[in-house]
């Protein structure tokens, strides 16, 4: 078992990848032949992941675990460096999770070109780029795989995308590289200034002291640019909601629950940890656009008329929760971040799902147009009821831990940070889960309830199918098992969380 775990990661990174290069061989002609190898790939991946959650060493959550060092770019000390702890875990498993979903979704879902083999190459090659991201110990590495996900994105919204789908391409792909840009820039300037290496850890362990406060700043101000158009943070959303509206449904389900989090996860894993004095410096700033997007995102909900850009604009609302949370730099802020971002992609993640599956019936998202989900397809009709709850942050249900703790994290800052700003922000976002509640709320009763339009009155409309209800029921139970026992999260995330701020003090 021993050299299972040095392979682990890697074959959890390039199994879809060499599943993918195997397609391209085959005819485009033999469908079914395509759809099995792609649910092959992503369940040999979902697999490994298990193998991993099961050899995990739960009790040193804080350490990397199947750690794998091996020389690569030897001339600019770049390595082949992976591992995974406490907060690169759950997010790498949900990675792998939506993926097989997805594929399974897919099965009788294929926008428009029909070309199944081309869409099913680029889902793998995107969980390649998410997967390596997460396990991705070397700032090389990582953007490396952080830029992968970009063009597999860019196909998928500018070839299956909506009416607009070219420009929503083109916006998406021009916003992040001028991000990478700046980031690839941060990159270089923390090799030559703290220690001329790449590795995450060993930058952690010297950056700090090495780095004037100064160049920290600016250090920091790169990777923040970088980091939150990914995100995204107000006033950099404004792809998002083209990208989302634009988007097929599975890459608007890829996009919402993972692509988003590598912004989020970059400032916990990068930018915080190695810059912690730019990081207190820049902190009251990142809390501050966080709170503007939460109510902004909000107010954009309840200005929509399309169901899907709707769901888009909570997303910014929803990751301005997780930015509060990591803002605070406070162990119990950074855990609810974790958190909200594994609670946000499953449930955002499923109101996609469903989204997608109401513009199969209907043709159409125009709230205005649709009604009496409840009574044509009842099931699917309470699902998105369900969501809806979910996502507005119902005790009992993911949502509630993702927002809750980041909010009350909020009321003691870390120290050297002034408490009567964030609580300021806190009353600030506390008054963005109010509006979350109306915009939530006017969507499932413009959706679902009252009577069809006249136009569908009559029209046959099918409720569920099995690649539905498969590729539905886990997410649904995983929002309800997490909001029931948010500790099996947060027992994973805690130490990961405290190492990570180990370079402020006692962790805040």
């Amino acid at each position: 078992m021993e050299s299972l775990d040095d392979s682990a990661l890697s074959l959890a990174v390039f199994v879809p990848l060499v599943v993918a290069a195997a397609m391209l061989l085959v005819p485009r002609e033999n469908e079914t032949a395509h759809k099995l190898m792609a649910l092959g790939a992503t369940l040999a991946t979902f697999a490994v992941g298990m193998l991993i959650l099961a050899r995990f060493d739960y009790g040193a959550s804080d350490q990397l675990q199947f750690r794998v060092d091996a020389p690569w770019i030897d001339v600019i000390n770049s390595r082949y460096l992976l591992g995974v702890d406490g907060i690169s875990l759950p997010l790498l498993v949900l990675s792998m999770f939506v993926c097989v979903l997805v594929v399974v979704y897919s099965w009788n879902h294929f926008p428009e070109p029909h070309n199944p083999k081309a869409f099913l190459i680029l889902i793998l090659v995107l969980e390649t780029g998410m997967n390596g991201t997460f396990v991705a110990q070397d700032l090389i590495l990582f953007f490396v795989f952080f830029e992968v996900v970009l063009l597999p994105m860019y196909f998928m919204i500018g070839v299956w995308g909506g009416e607009q789908r070219q420009y929503a391409a083109i916006k998406f792909f021009l916003f992040t590289l001028f991000g990478s840009a700046l980031m690839i820039l941060s990159f270089l300037a923390l090799y030559f200034s703290g220690g001329q290496t790449f590795s995450i850890q060993e930058l952690v362990a010297v950056a700090a002291d090495n780095i004037p406060r100064s160049t920290q700043l600016i250090i920091f101000g790169g990777l923040f640019m970088g980091f939150a158009i990914k995100v995204p943070m107000f006033p950099f959303h404004t792809w998002l909601p083209d990208a989302h509206t634009q988007a097929p449904t599975q890459g608007s389900v890829i996009l919402a629950a993972i692509l988003l989090k590598l912004g989020t996860y970059g400032f916990i894993r990068i930018a915080i940890p190695i810059l912690p004095e730019a990081a207190m410096a820049w902190a009251p700033v990142i809390g501050g656009l966080a709170v503007v997007g939460i109510i902004y995102g909000a107010l954009g909900c309840l200005a929509q008329s399309d169901m899907k850009r709707l769901i888009a604009f909570s997303s910014v609302a929803h990751m301005g929760f997780v930015m509060l949370g990591i803002a605070t730099l406070t162990d119990f802020g950074i855990n609810a971040a974790v958190f909200g971002m594994v609670a946000h992609g499953l449930i955002t993640g499923m109101l996609f799902f469903v989204a997608g599956s109401v513009k199969d019936r209907f043709h159409t998202l125009e709230l205005s147009r649709l009604g009496g989900l409840l009574l044509q397809a009842p099931r699917m009709g309470w699902i998105l009821g369900f969501c809806a709850m979910a996502s507005l942050g119902l005790p009992g249900l993911a949502g509630f831990w993702g927002e809750f703790p980041a909010i009350l994290a909020a009321y003691s800052p870390a120290e050297g940070l002034s408490e009567a700003l964030f609580r300021t922000y806190m009353v600030i976002a506390a008054l963005g889960t109010v509006l979350a509640a109306g915009y939530l709320l006017w969507m499932l009763q413009r959706a679902a309830f009252g009577t069809p339009k006249p136009e569908f009155a009559e029209a046959p409309i099918a409720d569920m199918h099995w690649p539905e209800y498969v590729a539905w029921v886990p997410m649904l139970v995983l929002i309800l098992v997490l909001g029931i026992f948010p500790g099996l999260l947060f027992g994973l995330t805690d130490g990961a969380v405290g190492n990570a701020l180990s370079s402020f003090g006692a962790g805040g």
